[in-house]
């Protein structure tokens, strides 16, 4: 579904990406790990239309994303979900959710939305700057989930999070798979990682280090936590 070939990226005469190509099938949930600094948001963003300083190809079904803006690859069916989460300070929960551009027939119903997040439902006239961490990273989430996009980019959406919303998290990336949602994420959390995704691309100085199923991760686990430094 998404093929990203031979990507570098640059912050004026600094290069965070080096020839970087990954390819996630339609319906896999896949996370890339990495130090601070290893390029993985600079990739979603790139992949999003945000970060433009770039070299390569990104292709979403065939069809090439490389040069067109952030709004025509919103429309092509990608969400983001950022690491700041993004949520207005004077919009109620209700508000944003009545927000978002659907793009796809897939997208989710406000109700369905609270039936997910029961904590949105108790806030649903709350505005953004009075929400929780944890609740605008729901908040967040939903939004783009709203759209019926089809794949999902998220970038380390347990930052921060307390173990049941961690769960909680989990459980919703599930459902957006079981629904054909395709997702890239990055997940520091390699525990947490390896219940919901596939595959997982390790990032190191802005190239594509190795790539590791769940059984990998799991034999290799601390020493994967020591090079993450966790």
């Amino acid at each position: 579904m998404l093929e990203i070939e031979n990507l570098s990226a640059f912050y004026g005469q600094g290069q965070a990406l080096r020839d970087v190509s990954l390819h996630i099938k339609a319906g896999e949930v896949v996370t890339l790990v990495g130090r601070n600094g290893a390029g993985k948001t600079t990739l979603l963003r790139s992949v999003m239309g945000l970060h433009t300083d770039i070299r390569g190809e990104i292709t979403l079904d065939g069809h090439r994303l490389t040069g067109l803006p952030t709004h025509a690859r919103a429309r092509r069916g990608l969400g983001y979900v950022p690491d700041d989460r993004g949520v207005y300070a004077s919009l109620s929960v209700a508000e944003t959710l009545r927000l978002p551009l659907i793009v796809g027939k897939g997208g989710w119903s406000v109700e369905r939305v609270f039936d997910a997040f029961p904590q949105l439902a108790e806030r649903r006239n709350s505005p953004g700057s009075k929400l929780s961490g944890g609740e605008q990273q729901m908040l967040a989430m939903a939004r783009v989930l709203r759209m019926g996009a089809r794949l999902l980019l998220c970038d380390e959406p347990t930052e921060g999070l307390s173990p049941l919303l961690v769960t909680q998290i989990g459980d919703i990336i599930k459902a957006a798979k079981d629904d054909g949602v395709t997702i890239l994420l990055i997940e520091q959390n390699i525990h947490f990682a390896a219940t919901v995704a596939d595959r997982h691309y390790l990032l190191a100085e802005g190239s594509v280090a190795e790539t590791f199923d769940n059984d990998q991760v799991r034999s290799r686990e601390t020493e994967l936590l020591e090079y993450l430094g966790i």
